[in-house]
């Protein structure tokens, strides 16, 4: 298997697609995630591949702090309390502890999904909460047939909640958990997932 690094998987068609839910608003995160996003005052919310940021602007309030992450430049004017990082999600990290970090459906076009999932969790200050968008068929093996339920385990052990029907990853609490699989690369070829859109398959040693 020709797998890609992330150099060249950012430069894909695939994963530059612009028709994945883009422009989505808060409605998405309630239906896509199941939050309802009331935001405390002082609250730190990370989007990632958020998109054109839409939902956050509906969100944005002086006394929130909102920071949307994507790689393609391409966002609605930032109010108040709102602001827009461009730079690859698995490069990318917070200056402090955040409350909140949420992806719908931009895990479908990351390289290394697993390493953003242990990255995204240990980002959490006391309380807080990670939840994303997340098909457990899209990390393979380096022949290219699907863990299975080896890497649901294996999420469980560290910490992670999966529901397979929602296609839903979560965890909450501080810490960086630790997950028994090494990072092969990536392929962007193997046409649409259950959203039917192409997306790309993330290979692992185990």
């Amino acid at each position: 298997m020709n797998l890609l690094d992330d150099e060249s998987l950012w430069r894909s068609s695939v994963v530059a697609n612009c028709d994945m839910n883009r422009e989505r608003g808060l409605a998405s995160y309630r239906r896509e995630l199941g939050l309802d996003l009331v935001l405390r005052p002082g609250t730190r919310w990370v989007d990632l591949c958020c998109g054109a940021g839409r939902a956050l602007a509906e969100a944005a309030r002086e006394d929130v702090t909102i920071v949307g992450v994507d790689l393609v430049d391409h966002h609605v004017a930032a109010p108040p309390g709102l602001s827009f990082v461009n730079a690859p999600v698995e490069e990318w990290e917070p200056d402090a502890p955040v409350d909140l970090v949420t992806c719908v459906h931009g895990l479908h076009y990351v390289g290394d999904k697993l390493g953003l999932l242990v990255r995204a969790a240990s980002w959490l200050a006391p309380g807080g909460r990670f939840v994303a968008s997340f098909d457990v068929a899209s990390v393979r093996r380096a022949d290219g047939t699907p863990f299975g339920r080896t890497l649901t385990k294996a999420l469980r052990e560290a910490g992670f909640t999966y529901d397979n029907r929602k296609r839903r990853i979560g965890h909450a609490g501080t810490g960086r958990p630790r997950l028994p699989f090494t990072y092969l690369g990536a392929d962007d070829r193997v046409g649409p997932n259950y959203t039917g859109q192409p997306a790309v398959h993330s290979c692992y040693s185990d």
